[in-house]
């Protein structure tokens, strides 16, 4: 599909008008942390329910779904006040590679990270000064996450549900994760909960899986031919030529393209 530089923001921008609505929170993971109000709980609920966003949409919210049930749907309190004997109800758990041992010490982390370390707002929030290059802004905020989430002693089969952008992976879920916690607008679909003071949408990376990256390399936007860390730098930076202040919002558009037009 060739498009002027002109037509193709008017083209992204229709699409991202069309699917960064309300009534797209119900078909779409976002629906989990929408359940809560309380600031800990939608983060921590989002956090859970992203990690487990790949498969089917359906399985994936109904997967989410239980978690919470199982967390008394109160899942900031049951991280907080969680102890062994808490932890057999997850025993049968499972959504596909993600399994009980995998919610378990997922449990304990958060923990420790809201107990020690401030929160998943702080766990996210290295220091940094915001005049480095924006895409190192992601990387290295989600890298000093995944450190800190891996600070206890873990499972090794646990490692792989947190991605590694510092080993080039496209880090897709943890991408979601952000957009949805720091970029805000009227639309009420991402939650902006975090302090813009550290992390704004400007330093958002789009996240990056097979659906979108086929949109984008039929849309011109990404030339790289694999979905790893390189294609989203690459993806983003195309993006901020249209929004240099929201790029991320197009993942509405790359998304809906994919997903529900086909594209």
């Amino acid at each position: 599909m060739k498009l002027s530089n002109e037509e193709l923001k008017e083209f992204l921008e229709e699409k991202y008008d069309l699917y960064n609505r309300i009534n797209f929170i119900d078909t779409d993971p976002i629906s989990i942390p929408h359940q809560f109000t309380k600031k800990e709980d939608i983060e921590i609920a989002g956090f859970l329910a992203a990690t487990i966003a790949w498969g089917q949409r359906s399985t994936i919210i109904n997967n989410a779904t239980k978690l919470m049930k199982m967390m008394d749907n109160s899942p900031h309190d049951f991280v907080m006040n969680a102890k062994a004997k808490d932890f057999f109800r997850f025993d049968n758990f499972v959504h596909l590679t993600f399994n009980s041992i995998d919610v378990i010490y997922f449990i304990k982390s958060l923990q420790n990270i809201y107990k020690n370390k401030g929160g998943l707002e702080m766990a996210f929030n290295p220091e940094f000064s915001l005049e480095e290059k924006q895409n190192e802004i992601s990387l290295q905020s989600i890298t000093h996450f995944r450190n800190l989430f891996f600070s206890i002693p873990y499972p090794l089969r646990t490692t792989k549900h947190i991605s590694n952008p510092s080993e080039n992976s496209s880090a897709k879920r943890l991408c979601m994760y952000l957009r949805w916690m720091i970029r805000k607008d009227k639309q009420g679909v991402d939650f902006g909960l975090w302090d813009n003071s550290h992390f704004n949408s400007s330093h958002l990376m789009c996240p990056l899986d097979v659906h979108s990256g086929n949109v984008a390399r039929k849309l011109g936007l990404l030339k790289r031919t694999q979905n790893d860390w390189k294609a989203v730098v690459e993806l983003t930076n195309n993006l901020k030529k249209f929004d240099v202040n929201d790029p991320v919002k197009y993942d509405f558009a790359l998304f809906g393209l994919g997903v529900f037009e086909g594209f």
